[in-house]
């Protein structure tokens, strides 16, 4: 089964190939690594690989497929990217359109956290509403300054697909 992993800025493909008790063949991107894989606690590997040995440790993040991975001298954040995860990229694909003045539910969901108020003032960046969907919760930003005009949702609400939730003005700045 192959999956791909986001690490930072880059996406990996990874396929594992074969695999009988400690020893694994994975494939990562078009590169195959024959690897000895000891899970020695829990969450912690010792991985052997031509010769070295390299300890990572995973830490489950905010979803079961999000992790923190340290290595001796490194941390990075990993993402599992399957099936669900793409579907939930494709619906919410183009909802976020920047320059738009509204926030719209990509498909049907429950209102987790509404954390403005009409009248706010917003900045790029700023969570205006969370949304769980699929047992996985997203966050949907402000894409420039803008004034929240209105909120036509509750926490608690379930929201259906395409539902405008909240309504936005774009602050207008004039020059001399």
């Amino acid at each position: 089964m192959a999956y791909e992993i986001s690490i930072g800025h880059r996406t990996a493909k990874i396929e594992l190939l074969n695999r009988v008790g400690h020893k694994a063949l994975i494939k990562v991107d078009d590169l195959k690594y024959d690897l000895d894989i000891v899970e020695v606690e829990n969450g912690v590997y010792s991985i052997i690989y031509n010769g070295n040995s390299y300890n990572v440790e995973l830490i489950r993040g905010e979803s079961s497929k999000k992790f923190v991975v340290n290595t001796f001298s490194k941390t990075f954040n990993a993402e599992v990217i399957d099936a669900e995860s793409k579907y939930i990229a494709n619906r919410n694909q183009g909802m976020e359109v920047e320059g738009s003045n509204q926030i719209v539910s990509p498909m049907p969901g429950k209102i987790v956290k509404i954390p403005v108020k009409a009248g706010d003032r917003v900045t790029t960046g700023d969570t205006l509403i969370v949304v769980e969907a699929m047992k996985m919760q997203s966050e949907f930003k402000a894409t420039g300054d803008k004034i929240v005009q209105a909120i036509l949702v509750k926490e608690g609400d379930t929201v259906d697909s395409h539902q405008v939730m909240i309504k936005l003005e774009s602050i207008v700045t004039e020059e001399a």
